[in-house]
């Protein structure tokens, strides 16, 4: 009988601890589960584009009076590491704030209104190819071609839909690759309804060359570069389309 009974006891405890290492097992593999659920995943570095004409000001704090680290030219790339929403200032005419970045290992803020997350199109760049790299980034990009006109006359015309809402994105990058002169600056969106600017350092082989811009309660609604030569007319319009920026070129040969 007591043979019996310590049996009963070695049995019982020998459950027990079968039990209790079965289920500090399993609970390790909840803890294992959950600290590899909570381990936070990789964030990939954002880099932005200078698109100011003469440099961009980097600076020591997030205002225009700070100290200049350094003077960043057209094209720099650049991390960005904190980004302000807000509009808290207005630099010829774009609005924006001051953004943190990392640029040759120093930290300092820029004006966001003069930085892209577009990559330039660098000097003498083909539209078309340049496009088509930029959609491998950004697929929303859209471009086409049309040719026509006639035999003696004949035209092309290049579109393009940008996946933005900044005028100022669209007016740089049509700069770049469609050769407005860099006399021009952005056109502020507040002015008369309609004016144009002329081209006065134009080339002894440009009849025209000009821009044109279209407003309507302070609000831009079309910019247009216009250059005639004894060969070639060249249309350059912006327009803004719902949440995108259309930029289309027509060249026709006279």
């Amino acid at each position: 009988m007591k043979r019996f009974t310590y049996l009963s006891i070695i049995t019982t405890i020998g459950i027990l601890c079968f039990s209790s290492c079965k289920n500090e097992v399993k609970n390790d593999r909840v803890d294992q589960s959950v600290a590899t659920d909570t381990i936070p995943a990789k964030i990939e570095p954002v880099y932005m584009y200078v698109t100011a004409v003469s440099g961009l000001t980097l600076r020591d704090q997030p205002n225009l009076q700070s100290e200049k680290l350094a003077i960043m030219p057209l094209g720099t790339k650049v991390k960005l590491l904190t980004h302000n929403n807000e509009s808290t200032m207005n630099i010829g005419g774009i609005s924006g704030a001051m953004d943190e970045v990392e640029f040759n290992d120093k930290k300092g803020f820029v004006f966001n209104g003069f930085i892209s997350k577009y990559t330039p199109s660098g000097a003498n760049a083909v539209a078309k190819n340049y496009f088509e790299d930029l959609k491998n980034d950004f697929p929303d990009v859209e471009y086409s071609e049309v040719t026509g006109g006639t035999v003696s006359k004949p035209s092309k015309t290049q579109t393009t839909l940008l996946p933005t809402d900044k005028w100022h994105e669209g007016f740089f990058m049509a700069q770049q690759l469609y050769g407005i002169p860099r006399q021009f600056a952005f056109p502020n969106p507040t002015g008369s309804n309609n004016e144009v600017q002329k081209n006065n350092n134009s080339s002894k082989n440009h009849i025209i060359s000009e821009l044109q811009i279209s407003r309507r309660n302070n609000t831009l609604q079309k910019i247009v570069y216009y250059s005639q030569s004894q060969k070639l007319e060249s249309i350059v319009t912006i327009t803004k389309e719902e949440n995108k920026i259309k930029i289309e070129k027509t060249e026709t040969s006279n």
